[in-house]
């Protein structure tokens, strides 16, 4: 038909996606020789290794043609070339070059097919992604639900499960996790297992492990004192109310006082379903729910003993205040528009130049318009904790009492049954 087979394919996508993997797969499926190498190997010291690297490469991959090559991070090499900034290289302009000219240069590569993989394709040099050179380009996305349980599959079955354990639950709990995130996790989970001195592995370490790879190890050895307990427990009750009564916020799975990682305790809330996109609501709703802690924690204990407990919580609502305000257009002052971030270039250790595209006047209004929302949310979680007080007090009492609190026990605090 007179078509030509594309030479370049990139592949692209978050890091932990399986994008190397699928170059594996291919390398396995494809029956002709296949070269990998990775970016910074082409990198040298001394200027020219790198090219003389490239046109090696490819000279064994055309006396091997057919024949496929694929290159890992190719970002080392591929970076966007003259701008000076972030550190001009001589060496890896050259490399890049080769790059280019043996992929469709002068002398076309009949029977070469080059792979690459990258997670950051907004640096690469536009002369890489022309058609003709890297014109296939793969987007490797975090994986949905179904792909989940699927990649659950294959890393479980050299594991001895207990008939407990979903793992189509397991996928549903795991929204946003990566492949590597899934492999991780059922690792963790079977570490678990060995350290209790079991021979199968069940429910309770496979959850146990969701909590470990999002929040960190448990602290049990940290001694709190009475005081430090009680404030805990009023603040993470006070996420748990807030986030339970809004209808956009995800539901509440388990609310704990165990300190895990950074965290002193833990609210965990999970959507029952992946979301592509979020609504002016759900911003309103997770923000009044990061406010919970805070305002829990002022009505117990009085302005004058917050704590520097909610930092994180107060950091969160202000980021979703700021994109919302910023980035997606959903405040009703300065209507559908993109306010480009101070784009900071920051090159041995200075910052070199600001980019802003809009005046000190709109800049005090969006400030304004960020302290409107997080005020909102700050007052919405106050009124609901007020309603809900009673309920509160009995997760507080139940949380000093047993220290973690599962979904079907805090749903029927909340029902009113015992």
């Amino acid at each position: 038909m007179g078509a030509k087979i594309p030479k370049g394919v990139l592949l692209m996508g978050p890091p932990g996606t399986g994008k190397t993997l699928l170059a594996k797969a291919v390398a396995g499926e494809a029956g002709v020789p296949f070269f990998h190498i990775s970016g910074s190997e082409f990198v040298e010291m001394f200027v020219g290794v790198g090219a003389s690297r490239v046109r090696d490469l490819f000279s064994k991959a055309k006396k091997e043609a057919p024949a496929i090559i694929f290159v890992d991070e190719i970002d080392a090499v591929g970076r966007k070339r003259g701008s000076g900034l972030g550190g001009s290289h001589d060496e890896r302009e050259q490399t890049l070059n080769q790059i280019l000219v043996e992929m469709d240069g002068f002398d076309p590569n009949i029977g070469v097919i080059v792979m690459a993989a990258t997670n950051r394709p907004d640096v690469l040099d536009s002369a890489m992604l022309r058609p003709g050179r890297f014109d296939r380009r793969v987007m490797i996305g975090k994986p949905d639900i179904k792909d989940r349980e699927a990649i659950l599959l294959v890393h479980a079955a050299n594991k001895p499960f207990e008939t407990d354990v979903d793992l189509k639950k397991l996928a549903e709990r795991t929204p946003g996790f990566t492949g590597a995130d899934l492999a991780n996790l059922l690792n963790e989970a079977a570490i678990f297992a060995v350290r209790k001195g079991k021979k199968t592995i069940n429910q309770d370490d496979v959850l146990e492990s969701i909590e470990k790879v999002l929040l960190g190890p448990q602290k049990r050895s940290k001694v709190m004192s009475k005081k430090e307990r009680e404030m805990t427990a009023y603040h993470e009750a006070g996420h748990a109310i807030v986030g339970h009564f809004l209808e956009h916020a995800d539901p509440i799975r388990k609310v704990s006082i165990i300190g895990r990682g950074m965290a002193g305790g833990y609210t965990l809330s999970m959507p029952t379903e992946d979301i592509s996109y979020k609504t002016i609501a759900m911003f309103k709703d997770d923000m009044a729910m990061a406010m919970g802690g805070f305002v829990a924690e002022r009505m117990i204990y009085g302005h004058e003993s917050l704590s520097t407990g909610p930092s994180s919580d107060l950091k969160s609502a202000t980021q979703s205040a700021k994109a919302m305000v910023l980035r997606y257009g959903m405040s009703d002052k300065l209507g559908p528009r993109d306010f480009g971030q101070n784009e900071e270039m920051i090159f041995l250790a200075q910052e070199i130049h600001e980019q802003k595209n809009y005046s000190e006047k709109t800049a005090e209004l969006i400030d304004e318009e960020i302290s409107v929302l997080l005020t909102e949310a700050r007052e919405r979680a106050e009124q609901l904790l007020l309603e809900k007080r009673d309920k509160m007090e009995k997760l507080v009492q139940l949380l000093l009492e047993k220290e973690t609190v599962e979904e079907a026990e805090f749903k029927a605090i909340l029902d009113g049954k015992e």
